[in-house]
């Protein structure tokens, strides 16, 4: 009998003003002026899963675990993982590796206050990991951590490692410290890796065509990875007029459609947290695609 292959599934837990795409007119220095809808939102999440009995790994921003403690102590206590997403969604492009890591620090320090947990887990901001920056792999290493989710292996005008391996791989640097890197899930077509892993994806394309693809990659025995916002289950949310118009869209596009999505998404296939998945594979062949020769910072 062929094993379950298990699935991974994400929640960037971040509220609806904070995303990168609004940053052009939201400034962070402002935030605490905007009505909060991250703690009923992240509710919603969290009552769905309660109901489709599914555990996930939610990326926390620092920010929200100091002025949300009770969320993150609730997400814990819920039975899901709870990992890092940098403290205020600055994208990681934008850091040195000695910034890099105080921004780490910081976060990590606001998640284990609030929960007790401390987070061996990460994502980038808007999967801000590129050619530019992959020494961030070697910080996380340093500061212990285990897994991360940073690289979406397609072409965007925001993000992107085109021909970063389409699947979990192990990271080892020079002094044999390994850490997983589980990349954003595309399907290939046609010489191209289409997205297919979630979010405004999800939102985007039709139910029946996007688990077709997740199913596609599970038959190769290869896990997949979904990820979402709290805010995306929120279609009353207030709209941001000044943002730029291709940001509101791709906020905006579908919200009322997006709890149903999900729902038959959890009902189709089989999902658990990210460490749930990475511990099903076997890291000596953790490399389903070969690591580019010319990217640095990964051997």
């Amino acid at each position: 009998m062929t094993a379950v292959v298990r699935n991974a599934l994400t929640v960037d837990v971040e509220d609806w003003y904070q995303v990168s795409g609004f940053e052009a007119v939201v400034r962070r220095e402002d935030w605490p002026r905007y009505a909060s809808r991250v703690v009923r939102n992240t509710g919603l999440v969290l009552d769905l899963l309660a109901e489709k009995r599914v555990r996930a790994t939610f990326f926390c921003l620092g920010w929200v675990a100091e002025r949300h403690p009770a969320l993150l102590r609730e997400i814990a206590a819920r039975g899901h993982e709870v990992a890092s997403h940098g403290f205020d969604h600055r994208l990681a492009t934008t850091f040195t590796p000695e910034t890099f890591r105080a921004d780490l620090r910081r976060a990590a320090a606001a998640i284990t206050a609030a929960c007790g947990v401390v987070p061996r887990g990460y994502r980038a901001p808007s999967f801000s990991v590129a050619r530019s920056n992959l020494w961030v792999f070697d910080v996380l290493r340093d500061e212990g951590y285990t897994f991360s989710s940073s690289v979406f292996p397609v072409r965007h005008d925001r993000y992107g490692i085109p021909d970063f391996p389409r699947h979990p791989v192990v990271l080892t640097g020079a002094d044999g410290r390994s850490i997983w890197e589980f990349p954003m899930t595309t399907r290939r077509v046609m010489g191209r890796n289409l997205p297919v892993a979630g979010g405004g994806w999800m939102r985007l394309l039709p139910g029946p065509v996007m688990r077709r693809a997740l199913r596609h990659e599970n038959t190769a025995g290869v896990p997949t990875v979904v990820y979402l916002h709290p805010w995306e289950l929120d279609p009353d949310q207030p709209r941001l007029a000044a943002a730029p118009w291709r940001a509101r869209v791709r906020h905006t596009l579908n919200l009322g459609r997006m709890r149903d999505r999900l729902a038959a998404l959890l009902d189709a296939m089989p999902f658990g947290t990210m460490g749930d998945a990475l511990a099903a594979l076997d890291p000596r062949a953790a490399a389903y695609d070969p690591v580019p020769a010319a990217a640095p910072g990964l051997s």
